[in-house]
């Protein structure tokens, strides 16, 4: 942005590519080995892209800019969103590595902890909404981190799985969890960083065999607390993340039972398996213990499937306060709120 918080150019998405062959060269040179800014789409090979326009002021994330529409502060981020431009949330600053890939340290934001109280209303933001001019802004987090938060986890063990078109899993630790192999990175909160891993296996598989109304009906005559004894891997294509790193891993599905249930069933087992094996090979690297779960997502209403996975994880399944990350959000604030002695 400019000095007035303006974009000189079209924004790039998180998912986004740079395709500058020299800044993902110098990436892949200075930054440590377990950094989430190395690859091309991370935070900081956009940085080195956007810092060649004319009249840069800053580089920010999204919700950076976004928070500076109400502060009018184009200055400052948040541990979370900074860290794959490379900010180090263990030492909490930017790293002296950065500087060596060229990046212009002077356009990169102040970071704070999410839920920092950064500023007030401006007055035109306060007229624009119909809110009161003494309304704090507080620094952000990534839309996992919020959803994780919007579950109500909140000690160390506890773990969130996500049982969408793939399956995601993040469990609170004490300690940071590095795994680039794996995919594994971890965002700071407070005192405690969230890991966690993704599998290419979920619901998207089931649904490349059966409609959401047969699984439905089918689920209604399964018997959760048998076992089919047949050992799947449900992958809707060659290849898996985690917890298995392998481009070329092939779905393992057969042999297929004659009865449709029997079939879903052992799918339902099969990724169910995956998620033991995915907080186990987080307790691998370094992560605690498991000791509850709380679930989120299309597949976490479905009551035979959680009943595998409970019996597959052998820990506590606890309600999820909510699943959308917008209430994770507005408890980052209100958390920050209170830090600040504004309630």
């Amino acid at each position: 942005v400019d000095g007035a918080g303006r974009p000189p150019a079209e924004p790039l998405m998180y998912n986004d590519k740079v395709d500058d062959d020299a800044i993902l060269a110098v990436i892949a040179r200075e930054a440590p080995a377990a950094s989430a800014a190395r690859g091309p789409t991370s935070g900081l090979a956009k940085a080195l892209s956007f810092q060649r326009l004319p009249g840069v002021a800053a580089v920010l994330h999204q919700a950076d800019w976004i928070a500076g529409q109400f502060s009018g502060r184009f200055d400052i981020s948040d541990e979370n969103n900074a860290l794959k431009t490379g900010y180090d949330v263990e030492a909490r600053r930017w790293p002296d590595w950065i500087a060596a890939t060229g990046m212009r340290m002077g356009l990169l934001p102040g970071v704070v902890k999410p839920g920092d109280v950064t500023g007030k209303l401006t007055a035109n933001a306060a007229d624009l909404f119909g809110l009161a001019r003494d309304v704090a802004v507080v620094a952000g987090t990534t839309d996992g981190c919020a959803s994780f938060l919007a579950t109500g986890a909140a000690a160390v063990g506890d773990g969130v799985t996500a049982l969408g078109s793939s399956l995601t899993i993040k469990i609170l630790s004490d300690r940071p969890i590095s795994a680039p192999q794996f995919g594994i990175y971890s965002h700071r909160l407070g005192d405690a960083y969230l890991a966690g891993g993704a599998s290419n296996s979920g619901g998207k598989v089931l649904a490349q065999h059966f409609s959401l109304a047969r699984i439905i009906e089918l689920s209604a005559v399964i018997d959760p607390m048998t076992q089919t004894g047949l050992d799947y891997y449900p992958l809707p294509a060659v290849g898996e993340r985690f917890p298995i790193a392998d481009p070329d891993l092939p779905p393992r599905l057969t042999p297929r039972p004659a009865d449709d249930a029997d079939y879903l069933k052992a799918m339902f087992e099969g990724i169910a398996a995956i998620e033991a094996l995915g907080y186990r090979r987080l307790a691998e690297l370094g992560a605690p213990r498991l000791t509850s779960v709380r679930s989120v997502g299309g597949g976490a209403a479905n009551p035979t499937w959680t009943a595998i996975r409970q019996r597959k994880l052998g820990v506590g399944f606890l309600p999820a306060l909510s699943d959308e990350a917008a209430a994770g959000t507005a408890r980052l604030a209100l958390m920050g709120a209170i830090a600040a002695g504004l309630l």
